[in-house]
This record gives C-alpha cells, structure tokens and sequence, in this order.
C-alpha cells in the first residue's frame, strides 16, 4: 500500500495506477468512520455538471481531454 504526504495546501497525490482504475481525473470524496474513501464520479452533479459529456463512453472522454491538453500545450510552446 503506497504512502501519499498531505502538503500544506491539502493536496495528495494519488499514484498513477491507482488514477487509471478510477478511470477519469474527477472523483468523489467521502469520509467512512476514520478513513477517507476516494470514488471516480461518473455521475457528476452540481457545479460539475456543465463539465459532463452526455451519451459519450468514458475512454472518448477521455481521449478529448489528452487531445484539448496537448493542444492548450502547443500553444503555449509557441509562445516562448
């Protein structure tokens, strides 16, 4: 089980493989007890709502997302 530091912001880093089962870059946080539970959110509500691709599967979702990124990247290449 991988140890992750909680930095002075109240980031942590999830390990990649862990980030790819979830399978999007959007999750959901929940407290079980003592533990913190961390859950891909499929189903997105509220103020993420606008962010939802309707009737698209995950892996095209997230093939436009690589795609805006590495365009957003470019542009910021041509810059310099």
């Amino acid at each position: 089980m991988p140890f992750a530091k909680i930095t002075k912001k109240g980031q942590v880093t999830i390990p990649v493989a862990y980030r790819k089962r979830l399978g999007t870059d959007i999750v959901k946080i929940e407290m079980e007890g003592d533990k913190v539970v961390i859950m891909s959110a499929r189903e997105l509500g509220g103020v993420f709502q606008k962010y939802a691709f309707r009737g698209k599967p995950i892996e095209e979702v997230m093939e436009l997302e690589k795609k805006a990124m590495e365009e957003a990247f470019a542009g910021e290449s041509n810059r310099s």
